[in-house]
């Protein structure tokens, strides 16, 4: 049981690590989906974070589905229901503190600048979120396998140890 539960452990942490650099990947997705939203399409904040939540699998659809809610509340700022969405959303995300903090610098930019200046932080984010997934990716391939045997061995040991 010990073995089992310890691999199981390895296996969930190592999925964590597999399931980052996939949600940074629709995280720019979204960001550029926004952008055309935005920039050719000239939809509102709202209605585009609800297009792109349609698009998008869980978790990164529930941050603009949340989004896309709050604005329509119109009791919050763009940027405190970009905010508030994060808050709420990124702990059933596999993604990192520093993720987080890109995500809320570019909310703390929507709907604050002309088309040129938004357009300027979309492309600013995109450039922050794809170092953030190449280093996913190297974690990922770092990490990965040694992460699922290192929750095997452990519940070896330990079982070794109560033997």
């Amino acid at each position: 049981m010990i073995i089992l539960v310890t691999t199981w452990i390895g296996f969930e942490y190592a999925k964590r690590l597999s399931d980052r650099p996939k949600q940074l990947r629709q995280l720019k997705v979204a960001v550029q989906s926004l952008e055309a939203e935005m920039m050719y399409g000239l939809t509102p904040l709202a209605q585009a974070a609800d297009h792109i939540a349609k698009q998008l699998p869980k978790p990164v659809s529930t941050v603009f589905q949340s989004f896309s809610e709050k604005l329509l509340e119109q009791e919050h700022s763009a940027f405190e229901a970009w905010q508030a969405s994060i808050d709420v959303v990124w702990p059933t995300t596999a993604l990192l503190d520093s993720e987080r903090e890109v995500m809320l610098q570019f909310g703390a930019t929507l709907g604050q600048h002309d088309r040129d200046q938004q357009q300027k932080q979309i492309h600013l984010t995109l450039a922050h979120l794809a170092r953030e997934e190449q280093e996913a990716r190297e974690r990922q391939h770092r990490y990965e396998k040694m992460v699922k045997s290192l929750g095997f061995l452990a519940g070896l040991l330990v079982v070794i140890l109560l033997v």
